[in-house]
Formats: structure tokens, sequence, C-alpha cells
């Protein structure tokens, strides 16, 4: 079973139902349809929760579309979306960035 990482603030999202995709740049877990995972709190460390991935797409960042985001949460503005992957992923971050967005199911 492959591990995924969220930051305490999207817990809740995720619990709830209306976080149900998201986005990972440069994986490095080959991360595809069919996978289980395990969704663990990235502060405490703690399991949260299962899921099953049910689709994968990937697009760069600066093509991406309204549609894209459904089921994501949205940033303030483009520039606080970049702002946030380059606190991840560091300034290697632009928009030729793939962007691997992770549709996925609680089991």
């Amino acid at each position: 079973m492959k591990t995924i990482k969220f930051e305490t603030k999207l817990v809740p999202l995720v619990l709830s139902g209306q976080k149900t995709s998201t986005w990972r740049l440069f994986d490095d877990k080959a991360l595809q349809a069919g996978d289980d995972l395990m969704l663990v709190n990235k502060e405490t460390g703690e399991q949260f929760a299962e899921a099953t991935i049910i689709s994968v797409r990937e697009k760069k960042l600066g093509e991406l579309s309204d549609a894209d985001w459904e089921g994501h949460e949205r940033y303030e503005s483009e520039e606080k979306m970049y702002e946030a992957y380059r606190g991840y992923y560091g300034d290697r971050v632009t928009p030729e960035s793939v962007v691997k967005m992770i549709d996925f199911k609680l089991r």
C-alpha cells in the first residue's frame, strides 16, 4: 500500500468528501489508477483514512482549466498556487512543471 501525506488543514476536507483529488509533482511513487493508499496527516504522522486511486491525469501547471480543479481546493491566485508548490517541491516548480492529478475514493 502506498502512502500519501496531507497537511492537517486538508484532513477534514478529505474525510468529509469535499477533497477527492490530490495533485503531486515529481511523482516518485509511480501512482496509478487502482493503487490502494494509506492517507497520513503530514504533521502528526498518523494514518487518518485509506483510499483507492480511481483515475490519474497529467498536465502542465500553466495549462490548468477550471475542470481540473474539481475535487481539489482552490488557491487565492495563480501566484499563491506556485508559492504553495514551491514550498513543497522547491524553486524548480514552474508553469512547465507537470502535475499528476490523482482522483481517489475513500475505502
